[in-house]
């Protein structure tokens, strides 16, 4: 066995036994916590397998980005475990079924789609990289799905968002609702008025009683 073999084992044995650890933990936390190491471990398996922007999408978008979205949703909403755990082996069972089936699906896809006597090159892929190569799939032959999948993914953000905003009365916001409402006639009015001439004021002259009489020191 050499060295790459070696850590593909290992890195399937983290990804099995975290993948594991993720339905299993009792904090939503925890579970996050093991999906984000499982992400690593598919990461380091399909950089082996020289798909290098694989990986790194990967690492990137849902390690940095969805996750940290997923921890965010878990500690604002404040989930109760145990209530979330009544009635879990009352419905183990239909579980159980469904998850047997996906299974054997996705072994009957997989084993199909790897069962070729006789591998095909690709023709006209010498000197082009696997970022140009995947770019140019999703695009022409994939363009639906990756739509659908990009739409999806808007409604889930938005949704996020919609869920952790709380309202507080002691903060002041704005309503843009009602300013779009607005109009001209609620915020100026124009008042007619009749010009006023105001006169000037003409200053009181002294009584003559008052004057000292001429002639006195």
């Amino acid at each position: 066995m050499d060295t790459t073999s070696a850590l593909f084992y290992v890195f399937s044995a983290v990804l099995l036994l975290s993948a594991f650890r993720v339905i299993t933990a009792n904090s939503p936390v925890h579970s996050a916590l093991f999906l984000v190491l499982s992400f690593f471990s598919a990461s380091c398996i399909w950089m082996m397998l020289h798909a290098e922007f694989l990986a790194i999408s990967l690492v990137l978008v849902y390690v940095g980005a969805v996750m940290v979205l997923f921890l965010f949703v878990v500690m604002m909403l404040d989930i109760n475990i145990e209530l979330l755990k009544q009635g879990f082996w009352k419905h183990f069972p239909l579980a159980a079924l469904v998850g047997v089936v996906i299974a054997l699906e996705m072994a009957w896809v997989l084993q199909r789609g790897f069962n070729t006597s006789v591998v095909k090159p690709m023709e006209g892929t010498v000197g082009m990289p696997n970022t140009k190569l995947l770019g140019i799939e999703l695009y022409t032959d994939y363009l639906y799905p990756l739509e659908i999948a990009a739409v999806l993914l808007l409604v889930a953000i938005i949704a996020a968002i919609a869920l952790t905003l709380r309202r507080r009365k002691d903060v002041r916001g704005q309503n843009p609702s009602e300013q779009v409402k607005a109009k001209k006639a609620d915020r100026l009015r124009i008042v007619k008025m009749e010009p006023v001439r105001e006169l000037a004021s003409v200053p009181a002259v002294a009584p003559a009683s008052d004057a000292a009489p001429k002639g006195t020191a």
